[in-house]
């Protein structure tokens, strides 16, 4: 301190501060013990003056200006706050600001700087006290003196005086505002030091002090149990309220509230079209506000009501129950067209802040009150004392209100805050969204009801005119961001599935909904007016321009500031207009026109037949969208990604330009956006970077935000590439394909050449992503590879990329790494912690991950087929070997070394479980009569699974009401056994819909493991013996499942027989049957095993007839083969035998199918009956002879014959008629497909499997 004037800074204040700073922390050396203190042998008094006196000069020399100072500029939060920042304007007076860069520190040294912000204040209140109180008794006497020589008219003048107190107040609100843990020290110990000064500096305040006290005692509550104690602190009720303001007592909700009351009051009485507003800054009325400062105290006071209130529960309550005060119409009268445009914005606050976790009774009580204001002629007063826009009589109040609301940006901002908090629905009207957010007869009295006037307002003033009202850019964005707020909840808070419902389900929804019918809910939310407004030419302009905001701006920003946040409510906005444009279009649109009066204006522009007409003309958004997607937080990526998969897979926009005479095809324009400046590559590597694997998600699981990102990404691709397969698209360009017109193609050199393109990260993903976490496969994991398959599936699947995909995957060996990251299901194998054979399974989220995984196996084994037909087609053997011995359990890697695999074999695995799910008793019939088709129709089944869910929830809740409005449910016990039914049924619902997943996907993948091994076993390079022992082991593999599930009637069964029918006629009978080896009478035995099983299947009463048309072909083959091999008298002796002892049933089953079959299978029974009948004949047997003559298929049969030659003649003579048809004439039915029966089939009937593949 003694060098402070040989060594001065540069920065005189600073100095200043830091010598405050440090006598704040040396002063505790002085509070020790004696002998534990560093400070020995020391004058304690002459060192007290010394440290009193440096103080004092510190202060003189702007210490706590400048430590003010510092706080305010790197705090600056990303919102506009103009009452905190009109105090510290005023305390620090002509103080100068800090150099700009200070403001461009990192968030890490700002919070470091306020943790020793925090030192400062406690130190000063711990060690330095004395001081503490003088400050307080000096500008006490101080403010006396002056007020005392002023004259009264001169009172409200600003005047200068010390207000070091309040600044070290304001210095604490600073320090410790949004720092919940640093806040609790002042109310964990109400015996300590802090909560001491709490008291302390709560009594004997001057104006001034009054505000700096509100703002620090706001920053130190925030959160629920410190703000609970804020409300706790202000319940002081020893100073009984009085129209006088008294400052004597501390302060406390009395006297806060009586002074808003006062100055409410003088506000009603004065006359306001005879006075002009106060102005903030300026001089104000001395019979309103009696000090300069008052103003300022009284937004502090609305400003700590207000975040109290919305962070406590317990004050909200108190407040709204208060037995003196209606705090209510305290904040209208103070938001008066009279009052300062910030004390209105304030009062707007508090109003807001009485709406948190607001029920549908005080959203009404609310809504009536601002409705009145709104329409009240003292509140436009402020509009007719003003120059501007003329007001015409036939204007109404609430216009002229309206316009005194859109010309400051403090009134507009908390005004369109304070509507969408009313907007949105009330704590005990959230779930089915069937009321109106406001009293369905607001304003009917003077004009037609409804809200749309506000709507027009927000729109219409505001968010197409934010200019004339925001001072600086953060206040347009801010004033932006509460605008789409709102728009966002008007639409969030529309029910659509109310309408869909109401159309296609047996519920009636006008008794069941809480509006008074559908038409009014349709034609009265606020989702019409909104959706009207938004195909609005200058609002669509507004939209877009939040929407294109610059990249680095965005990067840059906290996902608190308002930059981002209206970005991505921008975004979510444009997703939810084209989810629900339809339903506007085709139902509410027609219906506000049909009910709406004259006065009415319409807004939109009619040339817009959808929202992607607007987007056609600000394509320059996709870019935007893209690069949104690569910054790295998850929520904003997500909704870019849903809105670009939107945009991507629209076929409005996805067209070609017609040829020029320089370019011969146009490409996409959407790709050609893109390519434009090159920013192409830049979304690119956006999408490469957060496709890359990270060991950190699987430590944060599902939550991860590269996880959702990967998802949300993969899905984009799939829906892009599923919608446009044979069109280059977004998707592809992104992929790191090349889009020349209407072909694709690969750059050298580029990334997809160099193996580092988008596509190749989604093959390292499909490979390497582990699926197995904590003992078992999640969900969640194995739906990272799902997808990434898909994407690839998708990709092979198409015509487009079928060459280019196949060429890449071979070169990435992807069909060896996924064969060996095979695993057989087995029952000790867990999904998101359950077993396969669980009772549970089906009803939990397991099935999903079960449904994914074998989603996932389904791609490989398509793949693994493709690969193998290409590999034969291009004639490699080496390659062809090297797969095959995959598909046998062995994969050779390029070094030469042998791993096994699971071999195509084990991977039946999935056919050895079955899901069905469980059996439902109702206890009431009150659901009998519900159509739940409407949930499960086609339109609604491509919907996402929640959609779908959600659905049927509100559809059961509508049926409820339904029941209970009419009287059903009065019983309370009824009303349980309905509740339990309900339940029930969703539970139900989402079972079944698990179970038709698992056995859709069974399918395919059973389809596809068919296909593969009838590829495998017909390109495989073995000698003959090798060969039929393959096609045996296959058939001893199939065999058994083909009689389950036909027994069972199920659909697996086809593909099963089709797959053992091209087994069948690929294996030599004559090696396998003659032969008298014992392999060849093993094989003997496994081919005869499939005829009886086919034979059996034949018997199963009300069969699939397509099945047993296979079957036929299974059994004619086996016979055919029999009769050609020698030296099997005994095989064939067994068949006779096996065909006396199945009974009846099969032979009429087959003469039944051979006269009034359909199509191939009558021809099919024929050959079938043909082949039994010379296998009887064989073994001289006249089982067969008489099974037919008992049937009376023979005679039928000879009639057929009899009646062919007329049939022969009546051809020829119509074909020699002058009339004659080319049209064939179709012949009797008796007749066809009758005579292979008596006559040998000299070659093999055409529908029937040729030689082996």
């Amino acid at each position: 301190m003694d060098g402070r004037e040989s060594s001065p800074w540069a920065l005189h204040n600073l100095q200043a501060a830091a010598i405050t700073w440090w006598l704040a922390e040396y002063s505790g050396w002085y509070q020790e013990s004696h002998l534990g203190s560093p400070i020995q042998g020391a004058d304690l008094e002459a060192e007290a003056r010394g440290r009193s006196e440096a103080f004092v000069q510190a202060l003189r020399d702007g210490a706590l200006q400048c430590t003010l100072s510092i706080c305010s500029q790197l705090c600056v939060l990303d919102s506009s706050d103009p009452a905190r920042n009109g105090l510290t304007q005023y305390l620090l007076g002509d103080t100068p600001s800090l150099s700009a860069e200070v403001a461009d520190i990192s968030p890490l040294f700002r919070d470091l700087l306020m943790v020793q912000m925090e030192s400062f204040v406690s130190g000063f209140i711990t060690n330095m006290p004395d001081t503490l109180r003088q400050f307080q008794s000096s500008e006490d006497d101080q403010r006396k003196k002056i007020l005392g020589n002023m004259a009264p008219a001169a009172r409200s003048t600003i005047y200068d005086q010390d207000l070091h107190l309040e600044r070290f107040l304001l210095i604490i609100a600073y320090a410790f505002d949004r720092r919940v843990e640093a806040a609790e020290a002042f109310w964990a110990d109400p015996d300590g030091n802090l909560y001491g000064f709490l008291q302390w500096a709560s009594k004997r305040q001057s104006t001034p002090r009054v505000g700096a006290f509100c703002e620090m005692l706001r920053s130190i509550s925030q959160d629920e149990e410190s703000a609970t104690a804020a409300h706790h602190f202000l319940l002081d009720e020893s100073n009984a309220g009085s129209t006088r303001i008294r400052r004597s007592s501390p302060l406390s909700w009395s006297q806060i509230l009586s002074e808003l009351n006062f100055y409410g009051a003088k506000v009603r009485e004065s006359p306001t079209t005879s006075r002009p507003p106060i102005r903030y800054g300026g001089k104000a009325d001395s019979g309103d506000i009696n000090e300069p400062e008052s103003a300022l105290m009284l937004e502090c006071y609305l400003r700590l009501m207000a975040h109290v209130c919305r962070e406590s529960s317990v004050a909200r309550s108190w407040l709204w129950g208060h037995e003196t005060i209606n705090v209510m119409n305290v904040m209208f009268t103070l938001a008066d067209g009279s009052t300062p445009p910030r004390l209105q914005a304030c009062a707007f606050a508090v109003i807001n802040s009485m709406l948190v976790n607001k029920t549908r009774d005080i959203g009404s009580v609310v809504w009536t009150a601002l409705d009145q204001w709104a329409s009240n002629p003292n509140t436009a007063a402020l509009a007719l004392s003003r120059p501007g826009k003329s007001m015409t009589p036939n204007n109404s109040m609430e216009e002229i209100t309206f316009e005194a609301l859109s010309r400051t940006f403090d009134q507009a901002n908390e005004f369109v805050a304070l509507l969408q908090n009313l907007v949105h629905l009330g704590v005990d009207e959230i779930g089915l969204n069937d009321v109106l957010p406001f009293p369905e007869q607001l304003g009917a009295a003077y004009r037609m009801a409804g809200m749309e006037p506000y709507i027009d307002f927000v729109f219409g003033r505001i968010f197409t005119s934010k200019a004339p009202l925001a001072d600086d850019l953060l206040q347009a964005r801010l004033l932006t961001n509460n605008v789409l707020n709102f728009a966002a909840t008007c639409l969030a808070t529309f029910n659509e599935n109310l309408v869909i419902l109401a159309n296609q389900s047996t519920v009636s929804v006008d008794t069941a909904i809480e509006a008074s019918s559908l038409a009014a809910y349709a034609r009265l939310h606020p989702f019409s007016r909104v959706m009207e407004w938004f195909f609005n030419d200058r609002v669509l302009s507004a939209l877009f321009a939040a929407a294109k905001q610059d990249i680095n701006d965005v990067g840059r920003a906290s996902p608190t500031a308002p930059i981002f946040l209206t970005v991505l409510r921008a975004i979510e906005i444009m997703n939810r207009i084209i989810d629900l444009q339809s339903t506007y279009f085709e139902i509410v649109r027609p219906l506000v026109k049909l009910q709406s009066s004259g006065n009415r204006q319409p807004v939109l522009n009619p040339t817009l037949a959808s929202f992607e007409d607007s987007v056609a003309t600000n394509l320059d958004l996709i870019v935007n969208l893209g690069l949104y997607s690569g910054l790295g937080n998850h929520e904003l990526a997500t909704n870019s990604l849903k809105l670009l998969e939107k945009l991507a897979s629209s076929r409005r926009l996805n067209v070609f330009a017609k040829a020029t005479s320089r370019q011969q095809q146009s490409g996409n324009r959407l790709v050609g956006v893109l390519e434009q400046d090159g920013d192409l590559e830049r979304v690119r590597t956006s999408f490469i970077l957060a496709m890359q694997y990270d060991e950190r998600e699987l430590a944060m699981g599902p939550n991860a935000p590269g996880w959702t990102t990967k998802c949300v990404m993969l899905d984009f691709l799939n829906h892009c590439l599923t919608s446009l397969p044979d069109r280059p698209s977004v998707a592809h360009a992104l992929l790191g394909f090349s889009c020349t017109g209407s072909t694709l193609s690969v750059d050298a050199g580029g990334a997809f050449a160099r193996q580092t393109s988008l596509f190749h990260s989604v093959v390292r993903l499909a490979a390497e992503y582990p699926e197995e976490a904590d003992g078992g496969i999640q969900g969640w994991l194995t739906s990272i590879r799902q997808k990434s398959m898909g994407v690839l599936s998708t990709l092979r699947a198409s015509p487009l990329t079928f060459a280019l995909t196949m060429v890449e995957l071979r070169e990435a060996d992807f069909l060896f790494a996924m064969f060996l990251r095979q695993a057989v299901l087995t029952p000790h194998i867990y999904l998101d912690g359950l077993s396969l054979v669980d009772p549970s399974f089906v009803q939990t989220p397991a099935a999903v991950a079960l449904e994914h995984h074998l989603e996932q196996r389904c791609f490989l084994l398509e793949y693994a087929s493709s690969e193998l037909r290409l590999v034969a087609a291009e004639g490699s053997p080496t390659l062809k070997a090297r797969i095959l011995s995959t598909l046998f359990g062995s994969t050779t890697m390029p070094d030469g070394a042998q791993l096994p695999n699971v071999p195509v074999f084990d991977l039946l695995d999935f056919l050895g479980f079955d899901f069905q799910a469980p059996t439902f008793s109702p206890l009431t019939k009150m659901f009998e009569t519900v159509d739940f088709s409407a949930v499960n129709d086609s339109e609604n089944s491509a919907r996402n699974e929640g959609a779908q869910v959600l659905m049927m929830e509100q559809l059961l809740a509508l049926r409820l009401n339904e029941l209970r409005k009419n009287g059903y449910l009065e019983d309370g016990q009824e009303q349980e056994k309905a509740l339990i039914d309900a339940e029930g049924l969703m539970v139900l619902f989402k079972t079944e819909r698990n179970v038709r997943a698992l056995e859709s996907i069974r399918s395919r993948t059973l389809q596809a493991w068919s296909n593969l091994l009838t590829l495998a076993v017909g390109h495989c390079d073995l000698d003959q013996g090798g060969r039929a022992s393959l096609i045996l082991q296959s058939l001893q593999t199939v065999t058994p499942k083909l009689e389950q599930y036909a027994a069972e009637g199920s659909p697996e069964a086809l593909i099963l027989a089709k797959l053992v029918q091209a087994l069948l006629f690929q294996v030599d009978f004559t090696s396998s049957v003659s032969d008298e080896s014992r392999g060849a009478g093993l094989g003997d035995d496994r081919l005869f095993h499939v005829f009886r099983t086919s034979l059996r299947a034949v018997n199963i009463p009300e069969g699939d007839v397509n099945l047993r048309e296979v079957l036929y072909i299974i059994c004619f083959r086996y016979l055919s083969g029999i009769a050609e091999a020698s030296g099997s008298s005994t095989r064939q002796h067994s068949i006779v035998h096996t065909i006396k002892t199945s009974g009846k049933k099969v032979i009429d089953t087959i003469c039944d199918d051979a006269y009034g079959g359909s199509g191939t299978c009558r021809a099919s029974a024929v050959l079938f009956l043909d082949a039994l009948t010379r296998a009887a004949k064989r073994e001289s047997s006249s089982h067969m002879i008489d099974s037919l003559t008992r049937t009376n298929f023979i005679a039928v049969l000879v009639e057929a014959i009899r009646d062919i030659p007329n049939e022969l003649r009546d051809s020829e003579a119509q074909a020699n008629s002058p009339s004659f048809s080319p049209c064939p004439r179709p012949a009797p039915a008796q007749s066809k497909s009758s005579t292979p029966v008596s006559s040998k089939p000299s070659a093999t009937p055409a529908f029937l499997p040729q030689t082996p593949i």
